[in-house]
């Protein structure tokens, strides 16, 4: 039986419910379930603390896990804390927001409920789909780093905009990373556990196997991507480099010109300055000073 209001639990007993999800829920919802379980549901900011007493642990008759869910934005992720507590065989779950591993999970579940024997089997399948959706956004972060490579070996628009989006991406990666290793945290934990059934202990050391490939990953992803950083900041240095050898290298053609030009713009007598072609002969003087310049600097290989 599926259902979406609180009453209908004193109706039943714990050994009849697998899996209880608290979606934001209110205060009055939250008690009933507690009362229900006869345990005391942890809060949102007790599921946000880092400390690993804080992220798992257990009690005579309970066992309460904390973990982040990855939320995918626009520009940048966030996470979200998810509170996990399972009281004999019926899993609680805590959240404020919708996850898609939720909702497949009981979709999955009202089609097949002979899967699900109890709340530890629930608990397994949602971290694996967890699992399975941060291994998609590595593969879609992959594929991003693979578009800016490419656009590094083309030179297409390489400039600061596009430095930025590199750290952008970096911080996702560091980002996703953090939230792989908070799950492989609470998978070793709870594989120390006596509560969990033996059954899964292999579900769980797959899982751990998978994580670690997915950690392994994300480093590898982030060094790509320092690589790629350090690429585009020597190709931006080059850049002005070039731009700065272009302005050294008119500014030294012009000088001698300029000093020629200096001289006969003072107000005294030159060679020259009383007849009224000299102009044209300064004129020629000047460009090939200019030449003669190119020609010592192209010989030198200077440019």
């Amino acid at each position: 039986m599926v259902s979406q209001s609180e009453t209908d639990l004193s109706a039943l007993h714990r050994d009849d419910v697998i899996w209880i999800d608290l979606f934001a829920p209110t205060g009055e919802e939250k008690h009933t379930v507690e009362s229900f379980l006869d345990t005391e549901i942890q809060s949102r900011a007790e599921a946000e603390e880092i400390e690993s007493s804080s992220r798992f642990r257990e009690t005579d008759s309970a066992l309460f896990a904390n973990t982040n869910f990855l939320m995918p934005g626009p520009d940048e992720y966030t996470m979200e804390a998810v509170s996990f507590t399972v009281v004999d065989h019926t899993l609680t779950t805590l959240r404020d927001v919708p996850l898609r591993s939720f909702t497949e999970l009981q979709r999955r579940m009202c089609a097949m409920p002979r899967l699900y024997p109890n709340g530890y089997w629930v608990f397994i399948n949602i971290l694996d789909q967890r699992v399975d959706l941060d291994a998609d956004m590595i593969e879609l972060m992959s594929k991003e780093i693979a578009q800016y490579s490419r656009r590094i070996n083309e030179q297409e628009d390489i400039n600061e905009d596009f430095l930025l989006d590199i750290n952008q991406l970096q911080e996702n990666t560091m980002i996703v990373r953090e939230n792989i290793v908070d799950k492989q945290r609470l998978i070793t934990n709870l594989t120390k556990s006596d509560k969990l059934p033996a059954e899964l202990e292999p579900r769980f050391n797959v899982l751990q196997q998978d994580i670690s490939s997915l950690i392994n990953h994300t480093n590898f992803s982030f060094e790509r991507l320092e690589y790629l950083q350090d690429t585009v900041v020597g190709l931006i240095n080059l850049e002005q480099n070039r731009i700065m050898k272009i302005f050294t290298l008119v500014s030294v053609l012009l000088m001698p010109a300029t000093l020629i030009a200096s001289f006969y713009g003072m107000n005294v007598d030159l060679p020259m300055s009383g007849f009224h072609w000299a102009w044209l002969v300064i004129i020629g003087i000047m460009l090939l000073t200019i030449m003669v310049t190119f020609f010592i600097f192209k010989k030198k290989k200077m440019l």
